[in-house]
């Protein structure tokens, strides 16, 4: 379309230029003493165009040669700058296929080419961040090769490159070279220096998910238990894990707290420090119990961790992993001898409710057992036997079976349950 357009314009250009050449008369007289000289106007248009058209083309041409030198010159320093690039990509290319000697002399011969640039008056725009860019891949090189010298040098070049109150532009690049700063000392087992070059991030920075990832493992090295749960936290509420990796990471950091506790006042203020929901995982609450046991606290104060996973496990039987009740299980009989009455009608009341479950009938039996009802013991203890599918649980039931036969003089039936229970192990 726009070439027919093009064609009806030069059409009418051309009709034009007929119309007016075809039947002018008119003349020009130059006057020259004593001379007379005609032209007729077609002819002094004519020599008019022509006269334009060289002179411009002269011109065009004498720029054209004055231009040649610089063009020479632009197209050298084309030349170097495309050097460079090409050995920043080299550089680049060799560290991805893990030929780190060779990037890291391809690097330093894109810095030399840009020095020598820079000494020419030929600064690159990018120049500097692209000198940047290759001290990092050469320090990263070294890295690769253990060359830690060499690797600790070119970090400096490169954070030099980047002031901390530079542009965003060098501002990212400085964050960036930090980070990959701290990745290197904790890959050196340096987890101080990691977590000093991240403690020198600014507060956005660091909030991010790789500097997330670095602090969590510099402080699970630095054995800095309560920092690097936080630090797991935060990664969760980022989506940096699955739900259930930071499940599991979380609950693995709680437990490495409750460890780290010796005293039962400690370990209870450890346990306020932990999130609800880490409250209510059941394997917090049953090893925190089982700690605070070890370490000489109140039985009471431990069954009161325990009543979120009890409910748990009474409201809805099948959403506790076996494993994980026999645990709890385990935890309630250790503190039976202290058992008061809201915590014996709970587990009398759980019993009737599911009177199939053979872990809440032997409980039942056992805390019996311990208030003195021989007989609802013996009858608890008994019915749950056949469907306790763990060893120990079955054992354990046997040789209360077989106390309660010596309690009635019954020796015959009490050798029979210490048999028993020697063949259940």
């Amino acid at each position: 379309m726009r070439a027919a357009l093009w064609l009806l314009a030069l059409f009418g250009v051309a009709v034009a230029a007929a119309l007016f050449a075809g039947n002018n008369q008119g003349t020009l007289t130059l006057y020259w003493p004593p001379y007379r000289i005609d032209f007729s106007l077609n002819m002094v248009v004519l020599l008019l165009v022509t006269s334009f058209v060289t002179v411009y083309a002269a011109l065009r041409a004498l720029a054209a040669l004055l231009e040649l030198p610089h063009q020479a010159r632009r197209w050298r320093v084309q030349q170097k700058e495309r050097a460079m690039h090409s050995a920043m990509l080299d550089a680049l290319t060799h560290m991805l296929a893990g030929r780190f000697i060779r990037s890291r002399k391809a690097a330093l011969s894109a810095l030399v080419k840009e020095e020598a640039l820079a000494a020419a008056n030929e600064k690159v725009p990018h120049g500097h961040h692209l000198r940047a860019l290759a001290h990092m891949v050469a320090a990263e090189s070294s890295h690769a090769l253990q060359d830690r010298a060499t690797r600790e040098s070119q970090l400096q070049l490169a954070l030099g490159l980047a002031p901390a109150g530079g542009s965003a532009h060098e501002q990212e690049l400085r964050e960036g070279v930090q980070m990959r700063g701290a990745r290197w000392a904790l890959d050196d087992r340096d987890a101080d220096l990691a977590l000093q070059r991240l403690a020198a991030l600014p507060q956005g920075a660091a909030r991010r998910t790789l500097a997330l990832r670095i602090k969590l493992k510099a402080t699970r090295l630095a054995r800095q238990t309560q920092d690097a749960l936080d630090t797991a936290r935060l990664l969760g509420k980022h989506r940096a894990f699955s739900a259930d990796a930071a499940q599991s990471i979380v609950r693995g950091l709680a437990i490495e707290l409750i460890n780290s506790a010796h005293d039962p006042s400690q370990l209870q203020q450890t346990w306020q420090q932990l999130e609800q929901l880490e409250r209510n995982m059941p394997e917090l609450a049953i090893h925190a119990t089982q700690r605070l046991v070890n370490l000489g606290g109140e039985p009471a104060q431990a069954r009161a961790w325990l009543v979120p996973v009890w409910e748990r496990m009474v409201q809805l039987p099948n959403a506790l992993p076996d494993h994980h009740a026999l645990k709890l299980v385990r935890a309630l009989e250790s503190g039976l001898d202290t058992l008061d009455a809201a915590w014996l009608a709970r587990i009398e009341s759980a019993q009737l409710a599911n009177p199939r479950d053979a872990r809440l009938q032997y409980l039942a039996g056992v805390a019996c057992l311990k208030r003195q009802l021989w007989g609802k013991a013996q009858q608890l203890l008994t019915q749950a036997i056949p469907h306790l599918t763990d060893a120990g649980l079955r054992a354990s039931a046997w040789r209360h079976l077989a106390a309660l036969a010596e309690r009635r003089n019954d020796g015959e039936a009490a050798a029979e349950a210490w048999k028993k229970a020697a063949l259940a192990h």
